[in-house]
């Protein structure tokens, strides 16, 4: 597993429940102790390096990349040769597709024709994930979202963003200026914190 967040997460559930030997490769020690705390001993956790994904890559029979840097594309963490040096018939899944994908072998693909093989390696990189279950996941939206939506009705953009660092997080674009460091760096534009774009 590349990627300890939500995704992650979730997916570590899953495979444990099934009781798979399971891996997860992050660069945040935090929230490798959290994944510590909350699955061992049955999980094993190691700190992403080129050679931890490397290692873990070719041992592995399937590969979740669940990374994720807001703002920006996934950065690459298998490369092509790591894939032509995988057994035969593993399987990667790219949740990180929507963002570029984080195999250098991934393209987007879609729910009815999902799959792909490169290098005897099966690649499932289908875009928009959720959207195979539109009804549950516009819930975990609608229940992630609603809080924000009111504070903004209630409070108006200024006050609800001085207030809530995570909305503030959010803000990408305000007035002409960038303000969010990873669409600003994606872009090439100069980067403005958002309190100061928002005078706050």
């Amino acid at each position: 597993m590349l990627g300890g967040g939500v995704v992650g997460m979730n997916a570590v559930r899953m495979a444990l429940g099934l009781e798979a030997d399971v891996t997860v490769l992050d660069r945040s020690l935090p929230r490798l102790k959290e994944l510590d705390l909350a699955f061992a001993p049955a999980l094993k956790t190691r700190y992403s390096t080129t050679d931890a994904v490397e290692e873990s890559v070719l041992a592995a029979d399937l590969v979740i990349g669940a990374v994720l840097i807001p703002g920006a594309a996934a950065p690459k963490l298998v490369t092509r040769e790591m894939i032509r040096g995988m057994r035969r018939g593993t399987v990667v899944v790219d949740v990180s597709i929507d963002q570029g994908g984080c195999f250098e072998t991934s393209r987007p693909t879609t729910h009815s024709n999902p799959t792909y093989v490169v290098d005897g390696v099966v690649h499932y990189c289908v875009t928009n994930m959720p959207g195979a279950v539109a009804r549950t996941s516009t819930f975990a939206l609608n229940n992630a979202t609603l809080p924000f939506t009111l504070a903004l009705a209630d409070k108006g953009y200024r006050k609800a963003m001085a207030d809530d660092k995570h909305l503030r997080n959010g803000l990408n674009v305000f007035a002409g200026k960038v303000t969010h460091h990873a669409v600003a760096g994606a872009h090439g534009l100069e980067y403005v914190a958002p309190e100061k774009a928002l005078g706050l």
